[in-house]
């Protein structure tokens, strides 16, 4: 089930009574740190940091699916101290790989990790429309489908949150390669903006695999079969080495000229129309 939090602003106060006014202090602030810090410069831990320094524990939370960036923060953020939130989204069609790594997760670093599923009703609902395996039939119902299993989960639990750390990396897709460290989104369906923050967006992958090593961060099993993007268990599968990370990403969408190479390997969580 959907797990709900009070909806108070730690960064802002809480929610005033006017709908058109009420966020308008609120979102100045969050534009204000934009402006007022170089996120660029700044590396992981200073971001991390800097976050739980602005921000209470209950207002900031580190959503992750696993994969070796987000992992890499939480050891990072338990070791370093800091107090946030850890969430995870249940698609209810994650690998068995995914929940055995959860819970080897939440043991070694002895956190609690929220997990957000989808809607039943809204998810009986599309499958009854369209079938369990929509995603195989076009782009738009794949997107569709993600949008019930993940997107809509991930809206409810920003809606408890004035902060959200991200695992993004530059080197994952073309399609990341210019997202920047920090930025504002806009709280689904409301004009209420949340700081998103990308502290390992500069990463690349042999600077995150040696941090992994030199601290014995646990590493998600699919990553030794070949897995580099870890998401459901059919519409993620292994690479080789000369594909791109995201390329195991609905693979049956890389021949289908009537699909954007670089759109058809996102599922709505990071797309750039939620910027603002």
């Amino acid at each position: 089930m959907t797990q709900t939090r009070s909806t108070s602003s730690a960064a802002g106060g809480g929610r005033a009574a006017d709908p058109v006014h009420a966020w308008d202090a609120h979102n100045e602030r969050l534009t204000g740190y934009l402006e007022g810090q170089d996120f660029e410069s700044m590396d992981a831990l200073p971001v991390l940091r800097w976050a739980t320094d602005t921000f209470e524990a209950d207002r900031i939370v580190l959503n992750t699916s696993f994969q070796y960036s987000g992992v890499a923060m939480i050891h990072m953020a338990v070791e370093a101290g800091l107090r946030l939130r850890f969430a995870t989204i249940d698609t209810l069609r994650l690998h068995p790989e995914t929940y055995a790594f959860l819970r080897e997760v939440e043991d070694r670093y002895g956190i609690d990790i929220e997990v957000q599923h989808p809607d039943a009703e809204q998810l009986q609902g599309m499958v009854r429309r369209f079938g369990e395996y929509l995603f195989f039939d076009s782009k738009t119902l794949q997107e569709y489908c993600c949008q019930i299993r993940k997107v809509k989960p991930n809206e409810q639990l920003l809606m408890t949150v004035d902060c959200w750390v991200s695992g993004m990396r530059r080197d994952q897709s073309d399609h990341r390669r210019d997202t920047p460290k920090a930025m504002t989104v806009s709280e689904y369906g409301s004009r209420r903006q949340i700081l998103k923050l990308n502290p390992m967006v500069d990463w690349g992958e042999d600077r995150l695999l040696s941090y992994i090593e030199d601290n014995n961060i646990p590493r998600h099993p699919l990553y030794d079969q070949g897995y580099k993007s870890i998401g459901c268990f059919i519409c993620s599968t292994p690479v080789s080495d000369s594909e791109d990370q995201r390329a195991g990403r609905w693979r049956w969408f890389n021949s289908d000229d009537r699909v954007d190479p670089e759109e058809a390997k996102e599922c709505g969580l990071h797309i750039p129309m939620y910027n603002i």
